[in-house]
């Protein structure tokens, strides 16, 4: 997750927030009827993550999970017994594959031998697991030394991803949920709404009725979800995926509450939508200026992200930044050539081929 504000002052005065303030961690707020906002701690400097948890009538259905952590089963604990009072959970539906949504999937659901119900391609991604200790892989390696990151610069990488935090152990089984999928949870009818970019096959739960959007990580009020290049798939269109799915998220109401996976719920669907369309706009704009001369994705990459904090903040930076080289390399404005071992960019001949399409692959 990228903590970069994208509209600043003016921009959050556009959108209007019913709560002027969150729970504080490990409370819930109820948000509308039978649907509870729980404020879960995480143990980084994006400290929280919103679930929701929605009452049916023979017990609670849940929405996210937070991280694998003490802090997190504790919070549950007070949950179950308090909110819950002692009923059972039926379901835990899992918006997309990540860490802080996807960590405590399995307890859950051999705590209360309830089914987990996510997209294909978010159960699939469970399995994918990052570098573990201080020898990762030779992909890992020559995806960030093409990029140009110097090799301190990966050394300090590693660890940031290699943390047991950051582990998710699978469930056993799952439920697949598909786009326009209605799911009836006590009262209320939900519809599944898939996004891409942030992750392979997102999903949002739309209640039309009410008019309630939870949204995960596919729309957030003040910070932009990570739209990355990653080893698993290096030559992937991430951003183009995501600017699809802006599109999409448009034909849905601009009444509907959202209820983002962090800060608070908020209305002004459109118009973030619109910000968020912008922000990757202005860093394609960017790039295709800059590329008049040849640069690696980590020259780039200051360009774009000039508040490098720490490893993990490199890591998303760097993938970041290639899913927007890959995305300009698509439509045929940029193209690269290895250097030795690293890529440089730069702007395409007018005459020359769009780069990326399928036909076009070289081995």
């Amino acid at each position: 997750m990228s903590e970069v504000s994208l509209c600043g002052q003016e921009g959050q005065q556009a959108l209007r927030f019913p709560w002027d303030s969150a729970p504080e961690k490990g409370d819930v707020r109820e948000v509308a009827e039978g649907v509870f906002w729980l404020r879960m701690p995480l143990p980084f400097a994006l400290d929280h993550i919103n679930l929701y948890l929605l009452r049916h009538e023979q017990g609670w259905v849940i929405v996210d999970t937070g991280m694998p952590t003490d802090e997190a089963r504790k919070v549950w604990e007070g949950v179950m017994t308090g909110l819950f009072a002692d009923q059972p959970v039926l379901a835990v539906i899992c918006t997309h594959f990540h860490y802080d949504h996807a960590g405590l999937l399995a307890w859950l659901s051999d705590r209360f031998k309830c089914p987990v119900y996510m997209t294909c391609g978010e159960f699939q991604s469970l399995s994918l697991h990052n570098p573990k200790g201080d020898e990762p892989n030779w992909a890992f390696l020559q995806l960030y030394r093409r990029a140009g990151v110097s090799e301190a610069g990966i050394e300090q990488i590693v660890p940031t991803i290699s943390r047991s935090s950051f582990s998710v152990e699978q469930p056993h089984s799952y439920r697949r949920l598909r786009d326009a999928q209605l799911l009836r949870i006590g009262s209320r009818q939900w519809r599944v709404v898939v996004g891409a970019g942030h992750s392979p096959e997102h999903a949002c739960l739309y209640s039309e009725e009410d008019q309630l959007l939870i949204s995960g990580d596919q729309v957030l009020p003040r910070i932009t979800s990570s739209v990355c290049i990653t080893v698993t798939e290096p030559d992937a269109n991430p951003l183009l995926e995501w600017l699809d799915s802006l599109k999409r998220l448009r034909q849905l109401p601009d009444s509907v509450l959202v209820l983002p996976a962090h800060e608070r719920p908020f209305y002004g669907l459109h118009k973030r939508l619109s910000q968020l369309q912008q922000h990757h706009e202005r860093h394609l704009e960017t790039l295709t200026k800059a590329l008049r001369e040849p640069l690696t994705a980590e020259e780039a990459r200051a360009l774009l992200f000039t508040r490098i904090r720490n490893g993990f903040d490199h890591l998303m930076a760097v993938g970041e930044t290639l899913a927007h080289l890959n995305f300009l390399m698509e439509e045929g404005i940029v193209r690269r050539e290895l250097v030795g071992e690293v890529w440089r960019y730069s702007l395409a001949q007018t005459n020359e081929q769009s780069v990326g399409s399928p036909e076009d692959i070289h081995l």
